[in-house]
């Protein structure tokens, strides 16, 4: 199969787990109800114990936090919430004491308006940096120069009374879009990835990694004759869906770009492995893997989100994985995600029983995946009164169920006031769920059939195991409709993975496939030998299965 070749020295990016941190919501160290740097060196040792192998940090940059924190006003410094440049070198150091790395969320296609660049771009129509930034004349009836649209609902320009100009934003407002095309520009974001990297920091996730190439001649995107398709996949945006996107973002020029990003991270990859992931919204598989490069010389991942946004169904899962796989040239590397800060948890999506199951399809697949905080401990998302919502996509296109708040609460260390987040005293910056005092990392390290501990098993099983980390991967027909079924491989080492989608008891019949060891349910309640010619799967259960020769 496409994609299954299998290299002997793998990197720490293929083998490992990575696991994102949405700082704001991790642990609050300074009492004013919003999480810090500090927080996570505090937590390096609970992540260790887990077995994640890195941490992807949400953006701490200077920010008036229009968007908490993806509008930078500075991209080499820390903003004052979250620490200093030595608080962040001091968790580079103690991370990499630990064996974990550090990804850095890198934001190129926007700033915040507050952001010294801008400020002189808009300051006149002559500034030196006027062309950091995509500014267009009106059509002749004053209207925006053509009819793109903002993500995040309206047009994606916005007039400035002072230059009597429009500039670019793919998102709110005050993020106005860099412009990519202009080298000094390039090479300004270029030395922002020189900075962090030169701090020790070991890989870059590229936030909007598709958006920061558009075409040239600012053509109009053409109408979606089916409007509704896109929310199959994923979620309706409203009037954004009404046109198909394909001249304000994603300009082929952007392989080029990425090329030559790339030969900047391998320079710097002599010393120690970087790593390249991308925020790549294409559900287009072979599109999507474009971004790999041809010669696999782009990206390392453009993340994948096939799982998030596909009906969780035994074959709706299983299309996804086989077709990421096709799609995939020899020596790509995939990956998976099943939550993260702008999706509702797994939990929310598909019920703590299901969630069970999708951490151990998450941790057994073929290639890299990325574990949202939270999501080891089943945490789920949590109502936001109407007068707590913080969420600026919210607020600007109210009843479309865009708000990410709900994913973004506080993390649940405790049974304690505030679980633990931040001291009792204080009101955390989002409300902490009801149910905190039976759903925290103490609790659930103390049950050894919780969630987090199947998490913990699944992450010791995988490290233990080539075939889990680094094997090949083959789907096995011929299964129940609600049961997904598939083969790791590495060598002689071989394992089965079973998953029940059902609440319903399920009967897999390989007839051929002999014997197993049930290495791991996610119910952790049984283990042993089984005959797979007749291997029953009870409701919402999934099995790792050992095959061959047996060790007692």
């Amino acid at each position: 199969m496409a994609g299954n070749t299998v290299h002997n020295q793998t990197l720490w990016w293929q083998q490992g787990v990575i696991y994102q941190i949405y700082p704001r919501s991790f642990q609050d160290t300074n009492g004013d109800g919003i999480g810090d740097l500090a927080g996570i060196i505090d937590h390096l040792d609970y992540l260790t114990w887990l077995g994640v192998d890195a941490i992807w940090l949400s953006p701490v940059y200077p920010s008036p936090m229009v968007d908490f924190g993806y509008d930078i006003a500075n991209f080499t410094d820390i903003d004052p919430l979250f620490g200093d440049l030595a608080t962040i070198d001091k968790l580079v150091q103690q991370a990499h004491q630990r064996n974990l790395k550090v990804i850095m969320d890198y934001v190129p296609n926007h700033t915040s308006d507050q952001h010294p660049w801008f400020l002189e771009s808009r300051a006149s129509r002559t500034n030196p940096k006027r062309d950091w930034y995509v500014w267009k004349d009106a059509r002749p009836d004053g209207s925006p120069p053509n009819n793109w649209l903002g993500s995040w609902g309206g047009s994606a320009w916005e007039w400035d009374a002072t230059t009597h100009q429009y500039y670019l934003h793919s998102y709110h407002k005050t993020m106005p879009d860099l412009n990519w095309r202009n080298p000094a520009v390039k090479e300004a974001m270029f030395d922002v990835v020189r900075f962090w990297l030169d701090r020790g920091v070991d890989g870059l996730r590229i936030d909007s990694a598709q958006r920061i190439m558009k075409d040239p001649q600012f053509r109009d995107n053409p109408p979606n004759p089916d409007p509704k398709a896109r929310a199959n996949v994923y979620k309706s945006l409203g009037d954004y869906d009404l046109q198909l996107h394909i001249h304000d973002r994603a300009h082929p020029d952007i392989h080029a770009v990425y090329r030559e990003l790339r030969q900047l991270l391998d320079a710097y990859s002599v010393q120690s492995p970087r790593v390249a992931l991308g925020e790549i919204h294409i559900f287009d598989w072979p599109l999507w893997a474009t971004y790999y490069g041809t010669q696999l010389d782009e990206l390392h991942m453009p993340l994948n989100f096939g799982l998030v946004g596909t009906p969780w169904k035994a074959s709706a899962v299983r299309q996804v994985v086989d077709a990421v796989e096709a799609a995939l040239l020899p020596g790509a590397w995939p990956n998976y995600v099943l939550s993260n800060h702008d999706e509702p948890r797994v939990a929310t999506r598909i019920g703590p029983k299901q969630a069970r199951v999708a951490i151990m399809l998450l941790l057994t697949l073929r290639g890299t995946p990325t574990l949202y905080y939270s999501d080891e401990i089943g945490m789920h998302d949590v109502e936001i009164p109407p007068d707590r919502i913080l969420d600026p996509w919210e607020k600007s296109r109210p009843g479309l169920g865009l708000g990410r708040d709900p994913e973004r609460t506080p993390m649940q260390w405790d049974a304690t006031p505030n679980a633990g987040f931040c001291p009792p005293s204080i009101e955390p910056w989002l409300p902490i769920a009801n149910d905190y005092k039976q759903v925290n990392v103490a609790a659930q390290r103390a049950n050894p059939r919780s969630m987090l501990s199947l998490t913990h098993a699944l992450l010791k099983i995988r490290h233990a195991s080539p075939a889990l980390s680094i094997g090949t991967y083959a789907s096995i027909p011929d299964v129940p409709d609600d049961c997904f079924v598939y083969l790791r491989q590495f060598n002689e080492q071989s394992y089965l993975i079973a998953l029940n989608f059902s609440s319903k008891e399920q009967q897999i019949r390989l007839l051929e496939m002999g014997t197993g060891r049930i290495r791991l349910s996610t119910h952790l309640d049984r283990k042993g030998m089984v005959d797979l010619g007749s291997f029953g799967l009870r409701e919402d259960e999934g099995c790792v299965v050992e095959m061959g020769e047996m060790v007692p």
